[in-house]
């Protein structure tokens, strides 16, 4: 259905990340990616949602001259925030080990933004998802980034992999939101856009 409805329109991902290409994929859309460096800082006073709609709309101003009349340009951005404070990526080992010490044993948030420009207009969103993480031993979480590198995931990890696996309790919201993408949504205003 959503295939049919932009058959017209071209679709470009500007995310590197396998993830989100796979959601693409899955909804059975064609797509291009395409990259752009973006030094990924916003400003201090932002919180929670307001850093991952700016940093999503921040990696679209990006193509701003870039895109042709008949493309969708898609762009997102996932944070984890515990304690009103966001974790981006880690920098590495010691930032992941110290990233998932916090996340041990307790609740956070994920929050997934995506912006979709084009010519004409631009729309962003996001969604929010609370994960509940067990206790992690020093073990587990040395394995964990041993095995996974985990430096290019928000928060220090992907609750699709093994730690996912064997230290998330229980989830409230999307499981998609937490991997990098709110996917319901983008199916939605796709739709609308």
């Amino acid at each position: 259905m959503l295939k049919e409805k932009l058959a017209s329109k071209k679709i470009v991902l500007a995310s590197a990340s396998p993830r989100r290409q796979q959601f693409l994929k899955d909804l059975n859309l064609a797509f291009e990616i395409r990259l752009k460096p973006v030094e990924e800082i916003y400003p201090n006073d932002l919180k929670g949602s307001e850093i991952a709609l700016f940093l999503a709309e921040l990696k679209a101003k990006a193509f701003e001259n870039d895109l042709a009349d008949h493309e969708i340009l898609i762009t997102g951005d996932t944070i984890v925030c515990i304690d009103n404070q966001a974790l981006g990526k880690p920098k590495d080992k010691a930032e992941a080990t110290a990233m998932l010490q916090n996340l041990s044993g307790r609740t956070h948030e994920v929050i997934s933004s995506v912006c979709l420009k084009s010519t004409e207009k631009t729309t962003t969103f996001y969604d929010k998802t609370t994960v509940y993480f067990k206790e992690l031993s020093s073990e587990e979480i040395d394995y964990y980034i041993k095995n996974h590198q985990p430096f290019d995931k928000a928060g220090a990890y992907g609750i699709q992999e093994w730690i996912g696996q064997i230290g998330v309790q229980k989830i409230e919201g999307s499981y998609f939101t937490v991997m990098g993408m709110p996917v319901h949504l983008l199916y939605d205003e796709l739709l609308k856009f």
